[in-house]
Order: C-alpha cells, then sequence, then structure tokens
C-alpha cells in the first residue's frame, strides 16, 4: 500500500546519494578524501562565517540555500576537478540532474532549479562569495595536506593561479592569502612552478 509521505521520503534518499559523490581533496589529515555532501555542508558554514567575518550585506538564508544546493547536480554527473578538461561540459550534465530533483513528485523546495541556476550562473553578492569560498575550500585541504591532491595529480602553479584570479577582483584579502600559499606550495615543492 502506497503512503503519501513515500514519495517524500524517497527524495530524501535521491538526495542522500551525494554521500556517495567521492571529490579530490582528501579531509584534514589525508585519510580520505571528502565527498559532495560533506563539501556542502563546509561550504554553508565557511560562507556563512566569512559573510560575518567580511560584514557582507546580503541574504544569508540565500547565501546558504545556494551552498547546499550547489553540488546536487553531481548525483547524476558526479565530481569534475577543477583542473579537468572535461570541466566546461559538465554544467550541463548538472543542470539535467537539478531539473530531474526539481521536478521528483517528493521534492517540497519550488525554487530549487532557480537556486541551482543563480549558483552557476549568478552575479549576485551571495553566487559571488559561494563561488569564492567553493574555491578556497578544496585550495585550503591542500595546503593544510601538504599539496597532497596537486602532487597525485601534477597540478602547476600555472593552473592553480589562473583559476583563483576571479576571487581578486571582489576578494581581494582571500586572494592574495591564496597567492601566499601558492608561493609556499611551489617552495616546498606542493606545486609544479610551470
Amino acid at each position: 500500500m502506497s503512503h503519501p509521505i513515500n514519495p517524500i521520503t524517497d527524495y530524501f534518499l535521491e538526495l542522500d546519494a551525494l554521500k556517495l559523490v567521492n571529490r579530490r581533496s582528501y579531509i584534514t589529515g589525508g585519510e580520505r578524501v571528502e565527498n559532495a555532501a560533506e563539501h556542502s555542508w563546509h561550504l554553508a558554514m565557511a560562507c556563512w562565517s566569512l559573510s560575518r567575518t567580511l560584514k557582507l550585506k546580503l541574504s544569508e538564508e540565500k547565501l546558504l540555500k545556494l551552498a547546499l544546493v550547489h553540488d546536487l547536480g553531481e548525483i547524476d554527473a558526479g565530481d569534475t576537478f577543477l583542473y579537468s578538461s572535461k570541466r566546461d561540459t559538465a554544467h550541463t550534465a548538472e543542470r539535467e540532474c537539478v531539473k530531474r530533483l526539481n521536478g521528483h513528485e517528493g521534492n517540497g523546495i519550488s525554487d530549487l532549479a532557480e537556486l541551482w541556476e543563480e549558483q552557476e550562473t549568478g552575479n549576485s553578492i551571495e553566487a559571488k562569495l559561494l563561488k569564492a569560498v567553493d574555491r578556497l575550500l578544496p585550495f585550503l585541504l591542500n595546503i593544510a595536506n601538504d599539496g597532497r591532491t596537486w602532487q597525485e595529480l601534477g597540478v602547476k602553479k600555472s593552473q592553480v593561479t589562473k583559476a583563483h584570479a576571479f576571487i581578486a577582483d571582489d576578494f581581494p584579502e582571500l586572494h592574495l592569502w591564496m597567492h601566499d600559499k601558492i608561493q609556499l606550495a611551489v617552495k616546498e615543492g606542493w606545486l609544479k612552478d610551470a
């Protein structure tokens, strides 16, 4: 017999699949890589804290919602490494996944797809902070783990510098900190100086 709550719990299980999507960054201590659900939680907390530290005038509710939805498309598409050539097309598969989740019978969030699109293509202060912190956190984990992912995958200084350059426009303090850490990573041999 079908229960009216079944579609809702089915939807919750669909969301739970984000825990199965492994990323390339190792958690602090390097025991294992983080999964996308852990990253989304970390992103939400970091964005919330940083928005207050920097005294940004923004909607915390919108910021947290953007952080929570930002990797949902990876449930179907998987994670695409920042320095992968496939990154340019990953958004298409992710967008299709979010459409599927948005249309799920058990989804109670009517603006799920719109929120995902905002974090993907939006230019609000919330979206800008989210994008900056989304790059900051894996960078931070690389620094904390002696560049383990960078070393394993042969990442170069030029790749890291290019991928994080946009942060200088809106969050120069963060960018300067990252620049200093890039220099450290090269000096320590964690990043190839190329």
